[in-house]
């Protein structure tokens, strides 16, 4: 039996693999890793199989609210000062792609609810230079206001994971929380955050 040949590589294949090759190293020394791949999942989203829903409707935790933020202005923001409040706690990072895809639908949710006194959005930034956050969303035109810790994170959010997010009830529970990805704006999130912010049953 006459031995199989082996396929050469030819020039057209060289060239290919160059050109896959020199996409992935110009995303890798520009560091735009995070917006390319953040781009690829938010496609994930928009097909709404990862929309956000009340999670953890039968575990609610308790809320520890000691912890300092210190907001864009350089102004501390204390925690306790929230009680009473409906909460959106999302922990992001600009060098993290899930976080880079969530973040156009958050801030359609915050669009629905910035003119409500009872909801605070608390987007806190783990990027080692708080500049660099703020740089990056002025460059994508989001209105959520960011923030950075001054003091460390109580244990009960402590997830380990960018993205990490929860909703704080004006009662002091966890009424909700999401390791990772989640498309925020679906019709039925809205709805749960409207009725914790106008104090109905959730």
């Amino acid at each position: 039996m006459a031995e199989k040949k082996k396929k050469r590589i030819s020039k057209r294949d060289w060239i290919e693999l160059s050109v896959i090759v020199a996409i992935f190293a110009t995303i890798y020394i520009t560091g735009s890793q995070a917006e390319v791949f953040g781009r690829v999942q938010q496609v994930v989203l928009k097909t709404g199989v990862m929309n956000a829903t009340a999670l953890n409707e039968d575990a609610y935790f308790n809320a520890d609210y000691d912890f300092l933020l210190v907001n864009e202005k350089g102004e501390t923001v204390d925690a306790r000062s929230l009680k009473g409040k409906t909460i959106f706690m999302n922990i992001w990072a600009t060098w993290c792609p899930p976080c880079v895809a969530e973040m156009p639908s958050i801030n359609k949710l915050y669009a629905n609810f910035k003119d409500n006194d009872n909801v605070v959005f608390l987007m806190i930034s783990h990027d080692r230079e708080f500049e660099t956050a703020k740089k990056w969303v002025a460059q994508k035109e989001f209105d959520f206001p960011i923030f950075q810790l001054k003091t460390r994170l109580p244990d009960i959010y402590e997830t380990g994971v960018v993205p990490s997010t929860f909703v704080i009830s004006p009662a002091g529970e966890i009424v909700a929380s999401k390791t990772g990805m989640a498309n925020y704006n679906s019709r039925r999130f809205r709805k749960f955050m409207e009725k914790l912010s106008a104090g109905e049953e959730y």
